[in-house]
């Protein structure tokens, strides 16, 4: 990859061990990529902010984002940030895709706005493929498994 890339990856708080672990992932392959994030990594002196704040933190850094990434584990679903995060990039005109974290590809179910305006969904060990897709590449999609698979969505982007 010749160009940094900005990804956001969408995620349930608990979960940001395994968002720091799919960076660190992607710049081991050799991805040069910058995380827009908002994780409990990132809060100052360790306080949550308010809604308010939260939420124009994410309108920002979604729109910077060139690619979208929904974290999927257990409980990915019932987050309302989530949802707020993939209908935001939609609107934005993103890319939206899914990748199941490590062990939880048979365990998880959607949240309501992927299955709406997702792209699709990669397993956890298809880093390279997920890193082709952030650098523009036109990768094939794959369920859970490995398999082949369709687009969730056809995302029709618009650049004003």
């Amino acid at each position: 990859m010749s160009k940094q890339k900005n990804i956001f990856i969408s995620h349930y708080e608990k979960d940001d061990s395994h968002v720091q672990s799919l960076k660190k992932r992607l710049i081991r392959e050799g991805y040069d990529v910058r995380n827009f994030s908002v994780d409990s990594t990132k809060h100052k002196d360790g306080r949550r902010p308010s809604d308010a704040v939260i939420k124009r933190l994410l309108n920002i850094r979604i729109k910077a984002a060139s690619t979208f990434i929904c974290l999927l584990g257990p409980d990915t679903h019932t987050r309302k940030w989530v949802n707020y995060e993939i209908r935001k990039a939609y609107l934005e005109g993103k890319k939206i895709i899914g990748i199941y974290s490590h062990g939880n590809k048979n365990n998880v179910e959607l949240p309501e706005a992927f299955k709406k305006y997702g792209s699709s969904t990669l397993g956890w060990n298809s880093i390279e493929k997920l890193g082709g897709i952030i650098s523009g590449e036109n990768i094939p999609f794959e369920n859970p498994d490995g398999s082949k698979s369709n687009k969730l969505h056809d995302s029709i982007r618009i650049k004003c």
